[in-house]
């Protein structure tokens, strides 16, 4: 398996990010580049997943709604939350779709406990929770075996960006890492997360 690249991409808005993981999802598949993962923030966005379910508790919300090819249902992605975006050749790696989420969602779960803050899966719901409620969504897309899209971690993101939606139809409190403990610096964590995710692979 050739090696897999990492990239701290800082703060970055979402669809150029997405139109980015597309592109290289398709030269992945075409052994033309190596897969890679990308960490970053966004600037403030509400996403869809390819339903195009939208859980806007009122009329009005204060950030862009994009409508993404990913799965899943409505949720934010802003500063304060790091997204972990693989671009992995699941076909090559023999690596099923529900393992795939499984190994994500153990990642997360894994760096949490770093920080002494218990997770864990909740049973038929893909993501990662505390007993305060839900701290990492998931949404992934595979297209030619390749597998695009990725995990948000919130951090410490304002209560009110989630406030305005039913987070993925849940009804579940988001909850950032800064409930429970001090957060490190973002790409701190994101390296952290990331290198779990790599050895978990």
């Amino acid at each position: 398996m050739n090696s897999m690249e990492y990239q701290w991409l800082a703060v970055q808005p979402y669809e150029p990010v997405w139109q980015m993981l597309h592109a290289r999802a398709d030269a992945v598949a075409a052994a033309l580049q190596n897969e890679i993962i990308y960490c970053c923030e966004h600037e403030p966005v509400y996403t869809t997943g390819r339903r195009g379910v939208d859980n806007r508790l009122g009329a009005v919300l204060h950030a862009p709604v994009v409508h993404s090819d990913r799965g899943g249902e409505m949720t934010f992605h802003g500063t304060g939350q790091i997204m972990l975006y693989p671009v992995i050749h699941l076909r090559n790696r023999e690596i099923g779709v529900k393992r795939y989420v499984h190994l994500l969602e153990q990642s997360c779960i894994e760096l949490l406990k770093e920080s002494g803050i218990d997770a864990k899966r909740n049973c038929g719901f893909p993501g990662v929770w505390t007993e305060k409620g839900k701290i990492a969504a998931l949404g992934v897309r595979i297209t030619k075996g390749v597998a695009y899209h990725g995990m948000a971690l919130n951090v410490d993101v304002d209560p009110k960006w989630f406030a305005a939606i039913n987070p993925c139809g849940l009804c579940s409190a988001a909850v950032s890492i800064s409930d429970f403990t001090e957060p490190q610096a973002l790409s701190d964590l994101a390296n952290r997360w990331q290198n779990s995710f790599q050895t978990l692979l």
